[in-house]
């Protein structure tokens, strides 16, 4: 997995990944950053479409106009005082992302650090969920390049410090 500092809807891979609502409507966060980023109206309405999507689970569409072809919608997970099954449901997002990225033939794909900070999942133990679920993914999947893009320089050197913690 390779770390960058950035904005994930300027990310020319093949697909980048949402944080999203179950009902797939513009919610704060990166959500809202796509959603302006791409052709509102056509993503609203691919978005309508499909109607709704399971928590941990993901759905896809066209880019609608960013550097990507697709958006991987994730609906996200709660965090309720960091219970088992919470730790599961944040894993699976992240796992049903790259599952569908696969399943597309991505050769590439951006995933931001999602549902952590404020009334989520603390960052730190975020950070290392990811770690986990991607290094086992990029092992029966080695050709799927993983970009885990993080939009501020605190977040990017404590995704740092952690990767390569969980690396030796």
């Amino acid at each position: 997995m390779r770390l960058v500092l950035g904005d994930i809807t300027k990310m020319d891979t093949d697909a980048i990944v949402n944080a999203a609502s179950s009902d797939l409507r513009p919610c704060p966060g990166i959500c809202s950053a796509i959603f302006a980023a791409a052709d509102t109206e056509k993503l609203l309405a691919a978005c309508k479409k499909i109607g709704r999507c399971r928590i941990g689970k993901a759905v896809i569409t066209p880019s609608f106009g960013l550097a990507c072809k697709y958006i991987i919608h994730v609906a996200g997970v709660g965090w309720y005082s960091g219970r088992y099954n919470d730790r599961m449901l944040f894993a699976d997002c992240y796992r049903s992302a790259l599952q569908k990225a696969a399943a597309y033939h991505c050769k590439s794909v951006a995933i931001p650090l999602m549902f952590s900070g404020d009334f989520h999942i603390p960052r730190a133990q975020a950070l290392q969920i990811v770690a986990d679920v991607v290094s086992g993914f990029e092992k029966s999947h080695p050709s799927l390049e993983i970009s885990l893009v993080l939009y501020k320089q605190s977040i990017y050197d404590l995704a740092k410090k952690i990767i390569s913690n969980a690396q030796k």
